[in-house]
């Protein structure tokens, strides 16, 4: 129930701004395939399972947080398949040429998936939005989802009616810490109360259930989970308008100059095309009704 954007600091060493070379390029969210590391499509020969030089040979180990939450995941169970992030890395794993008892999943947590380093993981699927920050650290691929953040309050909550940003003004909001649900807060809110900081968003969720805050800021299919079946006496408020510049997508973590990126890229790029990931948008993430985007 998370859409994370920890900003890496931008002042990391010139090793790491050398190592790019092999990563998307900074100005290019959509990581083309040339952007990504390498032009190779799943099926030729640079991308057959055989020659990629994965964590374990003849695995494609998987990472994601512990726990994990629906939508995204099901009953904390990556490795089921269950979900529209498990779907989509078994989707990826399968593009590849990996079967599912090939995929191997590992636990690391959202902080340490992308901050400098070398990884246990040959990608990690955790709501990753794709930041020029987060790129002086470690490679993304191709988005797979774009991201609206969304505004959620008790339906007794002074924010309940709540018809535009404007509204919001004098409204004590909270997010997980490190966050683009926070980043939203502050850029795109801006509100004159100090915004609430949690280390997860059960804590969060917490938060809003004791009126600690007046609401809460999670992306748009975890706000309709939260809403629907966690706290049912809390209600959708509104969907916040883009901040400024490309919009918010997810991608798919690697190794900063991984020779992965581009054949991972390359399958992502071949779901979205042959329709794969719009019908796991629909059959896991709800839809917009009842969800207004705030003026």
């Amino acid at each position: 129930m998370r859409s994370r954007t920890l900003l890496v600091a931008a002042g990391l060493t010139a090793a790491l701004a050398v190592a790019s070379g092999c990563a998307p390029a900074d100005d290019d969210t959509t990581a083309t395939p040339a952007a990504s590391g390498g032009s190779a499509s799943p099926g030729t020969a640079k991308c057959d399972p055989a020659n990629l030089k994965t964590v374990a040979a003849g695995k494609l180990t998987i990472a994601t947080d512990e726990p994990v939450y629906e939508p995204w995941f099901k009953d904390n169970k990556p490795e089921s398949g269950e979900g529209f992030e498990a779907a989509v890395a078994y989707a990826v794993a399968t593009k590849l040429g990996y079967s599912k008892d090939q995929v191997a999943w590992t636990r690391v947590t959202f902080n340490n998936a992308i901050a400098p380093g070398k990884k246990t993981f040959d990608f990690d699927v955790n709501e990753f939005s794709i930041t020029d920050e987060r790129k002086q650290a470690v490679d993304f691929s191709a988005p797979y989802y774009d991201v609206t953040q969304t505004v959620i309050a008790l339906k007794t909550s002074k924010i309940a009616g709540a018809k535009t940003v404007a509204d919001l003004k004098g409204a004590k909001l909270g997010a997980q810490v490190g966050t683009t649900s926070y980043r939203s807060i502050t850029e795109v809110v801006k509100p004159t109360a100090q915004p609430q900081v949690y280390n997860n968003n059960d804590d969060a969720k917490k938060a809003l259930q004791n009126g600690q805050i007046d609401g809460l800021v999670v992306d748009l299919p975890t706000a309709f989970y939260i809403t629907g079946a966690e706290i049912t006496d809390a209600q959708i408020v509104g969907q916040l308008p883009q901040p400024s510049g490309t919009p918010e997508q997810f991608g798919l973590v690697l190794d900063k100059g991984s020779a992965l990126t581009g054949c991972v890229s390359q399958a992502v790029d071949a779901l979205r095309t042959d329709g794969t990931l719009k019908t796991l948008t629909d059959k896991w993430l709800s839809s917009v009704q009842g969800a207004p985007t705030l003026s």
